[in-house]
């Protein structure tokens, strides 16, 4: 009765987190419980799952600066912070908002139904003993939480010295956080085995990776770029994809810069980067919808996987023959479900890693195929997630300004220490002079070739000094529409000045405004604009 009404009601959701809540319990829960799917895959969601704060998870080789990056952004020391060149934090620490400082450890963390940890319980007390929170009052943690990883090791260490499925425990967080960083070193570039091991196990989460060429200051711009093309050359070895991943390139710490050289650079990658970290909380149902989305597409593949296993399973006897058969010839069976429910093949799981699973269940007690239940997850695909898509956009226009606020991101917002403060349209901005007139003894000089009547040149006269910057006829509209401030279709030459100034902002690679700055207005035409 219930999930009939969950389909003919259009008002059963106040918000995307509780409908997508809602959508798990009701649809897709029950496929996954009766086709193993957390045996196979990854454990049950909870509703900490659905209502927590976007998460990033910082991962990277040790000493490349995740915990020193973490401090750059929040500008506070956190509870259990260790910063050195040796490998130093040897735990999964997760930095959250609280209202005093304090430390949570790993066992009483997984045990907070407030908490999305819950789940982690699987992976053992070696992991635990190695899992803690650390909470603190800080603005930045009010609309993100973030995830500091221990430094990846290089040789067996990996593997042997930490007791738990490190990479497993990586993916399980990958699926749940919003953003994923990988930190490079500039300095000592290595990708590692391990490291290598790590970044194929985020594979399906691509769209999370964001890379980040760390402590850049410390080389020559020519090594920067080498440095630059290596890097972008070995993770195209590793990541798959025809999409190359986004590098941000600089210094992510409150010191000077070793080689200022390429200053202006770092300043707009750190941008860029905290533009894409702020953007966070305002698209986290979005990822949460996507991620359930992807969640649902691969509990189908794996019912009709179990599904078509357990058809094949013999009543009585040669039970054991036939599982190591089926096992062998999973690749055959991925090939008829492909076909016969035309599924595309990158739906799939990994097939050697499905092996190695299959190989510890007991194919007897799979479940043959529940249609209903397939139907209830394709219902929601189909119907549901439409309807949640469109409460999406209605909570985003809800709430525009939900951004990252504090730390680091407050020095770059305004003032004079501001992004592009003071460069390209902005040049001028805090002087008294208008900026225009330093060259407009330069620009007069043109102005009065083109024969001016009653002091003004007409468009078509503007046009062909203006064609000879070879911008496009696109750029030149929109710096005509700027110019012209008494829209009269004229220039006079304080009109003609400017154009010619805004020319030269875009040729030295700048945007132009979307209004006329009231500091670029000429003088004369100040009290119009106003008026």
């Amino acid at each position: 009765m219930f999930r009939k009404n969950l389909k003919k009601d259009p008002e059963l959701f106040q918000n995307v987190s509780e409908g997508l809540r809602r959508l798990y319990r009701t649809k897709l829960f029950p496929l996954e419980d009766t086709y193993r799917f957390h045996d196979f895959h990854s454990p049950a969601l909870e509703d900490a799952d659905f209502d927590n704060k976007p998460m990033v998870l910082l991962v990277g080789q040790y000493s490349t600066g995740k915990t020193t990056f973490i401090r750059h952004l929040m500008e506070q020391d956190f509870p259990g912070m260790r910063i050195g060149p040796e490998p130093t934090t040897d735990s999964f620490i997760a930095v959250m908002h609280g209202e005093q400082d304090g430390v949570i450890p790993g066992n009483a963390l997984v045990v907070d139904p407030k908490k999305p940890f819950r789940k982690l319980n699987a992976f053992g007390n070696a992991f635990l003993n190695r899992f803690m929170c650390a909470q603190m009052p800080n603005p930045v943690l009010e609309s993100i939480s973030i995830i500091d990883t221990p430094g990846i090791l290089s040789g067996e260490k990996q593997r042997i010295s930490r007791g738990y499925d490190f990479a497993a425990v990586l993916e399980w967080f990958a699926e749940r956080v919003d953003r994923i960083i990988l930190l490079f070193d500039a300095h000592k570039l290595d990708i590692s085995d391990e490291f290598s091991e790590v970044i194929r196990a985020l594979k399906n989460h691509e769209d999370k990776m964001r890379v980040v060429l760390n402590k850049a200051d410390q080389i020559s711009t020519q090594q920067l770029m080498r440095v630059y093309g290596a890097l972008m050359w070995s993770l195209g070895k590793i990541i798959n994809t025809p999409e190359v991943v986004r590098v941000y390139i600089g210094s992510f710490w409150a010191q000077p810069l070793l080689v200022p050289d390429n200053r202006k650079l770092f300043e707009a990658e750190e941008q860029d980067l905290f533009v894409d970290i702020q953007s966070l909380p305002r698209n986290a149902a979005l990822r949460k919808l996507n991620d359930l989305i992807k969640r649902a597409r691969l509990a189908k593949v794996q019912a009709y996987i179990i599904s078509s296993l357990k058809k094949e399973m013999p009543s009585v006897f040669g039970k054991d023959s036939k599982k190591k058969e089926l096992i062998a010839n999973l690749g055959e069976i991925y090939t008829k479900i492909e076909k016969e429910h035309q599924i595309s093949p990158g739906d799939f799981p990994n097939l050697a890693k499905m092996q190695e699973l299959l190989n510890g269940q007991d194919f007897t007690k799979f479940v043959a195929l529940k249609p209903k239940l397939l139907e209830a997850v394709e219902d929601m695909l189909a119907n549901d997630i439409a309807r949640l898509m469109a409460m999406v956009r209605q909570e985003e226009a809800a709430m525009p300004s939900q951004v990252v606020k504090g730390g680091a991101f407050e020095g770059t917002m305004t003032g004079p220490f501001g992004h592009g403060y003071g460069e390209g349209a902005s040049e001028g901005i805090d002087e008294l002079e208008w900026v225009v007139g330093r060259d407009k003894p330069t620009y007069d000089e043109i102005f009065y070739t083109l024969s001016p009547i009653n002091g003004k040149v007409s468009g078509a006269a503007a046009k062909k000094e203006m064609l000879k910057s070879k911008l496009p006829n696109t750029v030149l509209g929109k710096i005509w529409k700027l110019a012209d401030v008494d829209k009269d279709g004229l220039l006079d030459d304080e009109e003609f000045a400017l154009a010619n100034h805004l020319i030269k902002v875009k040729l030295e690679g700048h945007e132009l405004p979307p209004t006329l700055p009231e500091h670029l207005v000429p003088p004369s035409k100040r009290g119009m604009v106003e008026a």
